[in-house]
């Protein structure tokens, strides 16, 4: 028997430490409830693997692209997304994907027909370097509103994706339009003036566009502070959606206990749907150790 395996001695002859105790009690506790001790949530790995987790690597920074993804790759994540093609042989090594590529940023998009030619040009050039990858999806945006007209910047969308979607289906690539809160005034946390913000105004134009290669980025930190009724939309919009991501409500931060977004129901309503594509960790971790953060959100969404 090794010290640690001793019994406690009896209590009429030494004094147990309350400290110990309690902490022993609480590990315990953890382990009925099924809940991970903290400083093991960065060692977690995925069990389930029905939501086919990814994280995105700017909300990560300063760490590497190299450390994210060995990170991802020891917790059973499928990809890290948001990179640029210089970094997927990095991806690659770890046997992850992209599932989401960059393309023009979201200052600029197609509710402006003057940005359309910039926006197609970085496109184009994004979906070939994604087919080639083999990877599924690209980013686009709207662009702000800048006062135009709702109805406007809606004509001007239909009349911009459908010049590209068309290569998007050639090279089987699906373009994701996302949609960004323009509630909040905090950089990287919300986009003031930011036109798709509704996932229906999104939606309207994925039917005009009429392709099955063009689909919605819902994020559900955005619609919950938004619109709310997380769970009744995805039922809605189910076929319209390509792609998800996660943070905690208020600040963009952990999904943990601390923000008002229930994420285990959430996916459990997602598979419900029958999705199969990726759920993006998305959140601005704040904890000293941004793997541990990252380990909890990757616990609460393998369902």
């Amino acid at each position: 028997m090794t010290r640690n395996d001793q019994e406690l001695p009896d209590t009429d002859h030494a004094t147990v430490s309350r400290r110990a105790l309690l902490a022993t009690a609480g590990v315990a506790a953890l382990a009925v409830s099924g809940q991970p001790a903290v400083a093991e949530e960065g060692n977690y790995r995925v069990a389930n693997g029905r939501i086919q987790q990814s994280v995105v690597h700017w909300c990560f920074q300063p760490m590497t692209v190299e450390a994210l993804a060995a990170a991802a790759a020891r917790m059973g994540l499928k990809s890290v997304e948001l990179v640029a093609p210089r970094d997927w042989p990095t991806l690659k090594k770890h046997g992850l994907a992209c599932a989401i590529s960059p393309s023009h940023g979201f200052a600029k998009g197609f509710a402006h027909t003057e940005e359309h030619a910039e926006c197609l040009a970085a496109l184009h050039e994004s979906i070939d370097a994604t087919s080639e990858a083999g990877f599924p999806s690209v980013i686009t945006f709207s662009g702000f509103r800048r006062g135009l007209d709702m109805d406007v910047g809606q004509k001007n969308m239909v009349e911009g994706l459908k010049k590209i979607v068309g290569h998007a289906e050639k090279k089987r690539v699906t373009l994701c339009l996302e949609m960004l809160n323009s509630r909040v005034a905090t950089e990287m946390k919300g986009h003031p003036d930011y036109m798709c913000d509704s996932i229906e105004w999104g939606v309207e134009i994925c039917k005009r566009v009429g392709s099955e290669r063009l689909k919605m980025l819902f994020d559900i930190y955005h619609v919950q502070i938004m619109q709310g009724d997380v769970i009744a939309r995805i039922k809605q919009f189910h076929d319209y959606i390509g792609h998800y991501h996660t943070a905690g409500n208020p600040g963009r931060n952990e999904i943990d206990d601390t923000q008002e977004i229930n994420y285990p129901p959430i996916m459990r309503a997602i598979l419900e749907t029958g999705y199969k594509g990726y759920v993006g960790q998305e959140f601005i971790p704040t904890r000293k150790d941004p793997i541990a953060s990252l380990g909890q959100g990757v616990r609460l969404c393998d369902v």
